[in-house]
């Protein structure tokens, strides 16, 4: 098939088959976004963070653990672009290496939040009733308290590291994503098609499984896009408090902490895995701005 059959495939006003109209919906979708230029920025700078840190054996010059205490401090030069830390480490390999573990970080609380927010969310509202109430008592005790603090009393519940900020994260980040879900399932749940659904003698199961979690979905991802930022800022905010990735892990809040005395004389060291963290959460924020236009119907 031609690539202009194929298009004409995808763009089909009549489309045969499910697959045919899921595929054209995501192709439409990445037309709206390919002419937004800011959420076109925000999804190249997420690949390339991505694709850096996954290549940094390939594109890092050292071992990131590697001293050279003779070079302790040293501003960035042909040798080290980004300078050293204060155990002569090169600052650019353990960006890089960093990203790894900050944006692996990001990965596996989505991993985990976004598929518990939108189970909880469709099934509490699509049931209603006690199963409702008791579901979002328990959100509203999760919302009650900011984040950072309960996941730090998370941590402190467990062992400080990467595992345990990841569960304490992903245990604070749900309950938005299940509000968000449950609001989209009220609405739908009383539509024409999901009673048809019900009298042809689809159970409740089938009926959020298949119906009201998919239609839940588009704002769920746009959400859970928006919210990554929080969630880059949380992580690097347990490894600046010594709660996250422990020392000497190139995590980007645990190589602010562990620089932070030297931000007057030497700024470039602490200051440069702070651009990465913010840039990382810009993207995320134009990217979620860029999903929620392509996405979200009450935009268009």
């Amino acid at each position: 098939m031609s690539m202009a059959l194929f298009r004409d495939w995808l763009l089909s006003d009549a489309p045969e088959s499910r697959r045919q109209a899921a595929c054209g919906r995501a192709y439409r979708g990445w037309l709206s976004l390919r002419h937004n230029p800011l959420g076109m920025a925000g999804l190249l700078t997420i690949v390339f963070l991505l694709v850096v840190s996954l290549g940094a054996p390939l594109l890092s010059t050292q071992s990131p653990d590697t001293q050279h205490l003779t070079l302790r401090l040293a501003p960035p030069s042909a040798a080290h672009w980004l300078g050293t830390d204060q155990l002569g480490r090169d600052l650019y390999t353990r960006l890089l290496y960093g990203g790894r573990i900050t944006l692996g970080m990001v990965v596996a609380v989505v991993a985990v939040v976004a598929p518990l927010g939108l189970v909880v969310g469709a099934v509490s509202g699509y049931l209603g009733g006690l199963a409702d109430r008791l579901m979002m008592r328990v959100t509203d005790i999760f919302l009650s308290i900011p984040q950072l603090i309960l996941a730090l009393a998370f941590v402190a519940a467990l062992t400080p590291g990467i595992t345990s900020a990841i569960i304490a994260i992903a245990l604070t980040a749900w309950p938005p994503i299940a509000r968000l879900a449950r609001a989209d399932a009220l609405t739908i749940r009383d539509t024409d098609f999901i009673a048809a659904i019900r009298l042809a003698g689809a159970s409740r199961t089938r009926i959020i499984l298949r119906h009201v979690m998919p239609l839940c979905l588009p704002s769920v991802i746009v959400r859970i896009t928006l919210d990554m930022s929080g969630i880059i800022l949380t992580a690097a905010g347990l490894g600046f408090l010594g709660m996250g990735a422990q020392p000497p892990m190139p995590e980007w809040g645990t190589m602010i902490a562990a620089t932070r005395g030297y931000i007057l004389q030497q700024w470039w060291v602490p200051t440069i895995p702070g651009l990465a963290i913010l840039v990382a959460s810009l993207a995320f924020n134009l990217l979620g701005d860029g999903l929620r236009d392509v996405l979200d119907p009450k935009q268009t």
